[in-house]
């Protein structure tokens, strides 16, 4: 039975939050981010995000049942719009949506969104584009390798799983948002 919630899946810099956030305002639904959870996590315990996802893969799944549960006790609800690259497996009944973007633009997104992002240059750290590009390379490789050891989830980037897949770099924001909007009320039959 499908459920009012929307996940939203892209790699970093494509739009997730920005896109989560405008959905659910305009829906009139809540949202919830794992990753910011997760940024909080990694300034807690004083580490970078990455340093964070390195410890995730020690720690016999420790982190990520912590974000995991947060995110299946969302699944729980309705009217929801979870950004989070699990989303469509903790919620298979969701409306799945993936962002598509070039690693090298979200590279350079997310350098660009340093200074006015407190919670994301708190866990980023001062960096330059390449090494921006370096570490979310290196976090990429490290989620789907903790994904697939924890879940069996090879790759949670294929896009086979997904609704719906827009691509950030050909469509603004405000496109983004009208077309998930669009396709999740023709997903829900109205």
């Amino acid at each position: 039975m499908k459920k009012e919630i929307i996940t939203i899946v892209g790699v970093p810099g494509s739009g997730k939050s920005s896109t989560a956030d405008l959905v659910a305002a305009r829906l009139d639904f809540q949202r919830f981010s794992p990753g910011d959870f997760m940024r909080k996590m990694a300034l807690e315990t004083e580490l970078s995000l990455n340093e964070l996802g390195k410890k995730a893969e020690e720690d016999g799944g420790e982190i990520d049942r912590k974000i995991d549960e947060e995110t299946r006790k969302i699944g729980k609800k309705e009217k929801i719009v979870l950004d989070s690259r699990l989303g469509f497996h903790w919620i298979p009944e969701s409306f799945k949506v993936f962002l598509d973007l070039p690693l090298r633009i979200s590279a350079e997104r997310i350098f660009n969104n340093l200074e006015s992002n407190k919670l994301r240059a708190a866990s980023e750290g001062k960096a330059s584009k390449e090494e921006v590009y370096k570490k979310i390379t290196a976090r990429l490789e490290s989620e789907k390798k903790r994904f697939k050891e924890l879940y069996g989830i090879a790759d949670y980037t294929d896009k086979n799983h997904f609704d719906l897949v827009v691509d950030t770099d050909k469509n603004n924001l405000e496109q983004v948002v009208n077309i998930v909007i669009a396709e999740y009320k023709k997903w829900l039959g109205h």
